[in-house]
């Protein structure tokens, strides 16, 4: 059998294209506007970075014509001061006074020696050892509480067993 002039089997390979393309235009239609705002995206995109290329082409041919100011003139920095001169403050604290102010700050952390683990008790076990202490004692335990965690319940009992002290000598 002899095959089909040209024409003719390029008119019917076109006619089945459009047959198909016409079947999948309903799925086509669903996300022709995420593929329309895409593509509009990207157009965007690539037209914003050929200006910057030129922008960036413009800088580098007109720096030869005028050349940029280091630094501005209203623009002043901490490190611009007279180098000879010595900003307030600086130098004037002896390296033995700052160790220690150093070890008085550790001095102010640490527990009082009433009682050594007072941190790491619990609400129960301060409760129980409260009866052995003065109004002092625990006036220097309320302090440190109030300093450092600040435990509302902590501040709470020692408060009250102070008032307690006080009203029954």
């Amino acid at each position: 059998m002899k095959p089909l002039p040209l024409p003719v089997r390029l008119a019917a390979g076109l006619a089945v294209t459009a047959v198909e393309q016409a079947r999948k235009l309903p799925q086509q239609l669903a996300g022709l506007p995420v593929t329309v705002v895409s593509e509009a995206l990207q157009l965007s995109m690539r037209i914003q970075q050929q200006v910057t290329e030129l922008a960036i082409k413009g800088d580098d041919a007109l720096s030869g014509l005028r050349p940029a100011e280091e630094e501005p003139e209203w623009a002043t920095f901490d490190e611009d001061g007279d180098p000879d001169e010595e900003t307030p403050g600086e130098g004037d604290e002896d390296p033995w006074e700052a160790e220690e102010h150093a070890l008085a700050a550790d001095e102010q952390t640490a527990p009082p020696a009433v009682l050594p683990d007072y941190d790491e008790l619990t609400l129960p076990q301060l409760r129980a050892r409260l009866r052995t202490l003065s109004a002092e004692d625990l006036e220097q335990l309320l302090a440190h509480e109030r300093t450092h965690a600040a435990r509302p319940e902590f501040t709470g009992m020692l408060a009250r067993r102070i008032a307690n002290l006080d009203v029954h000598p």
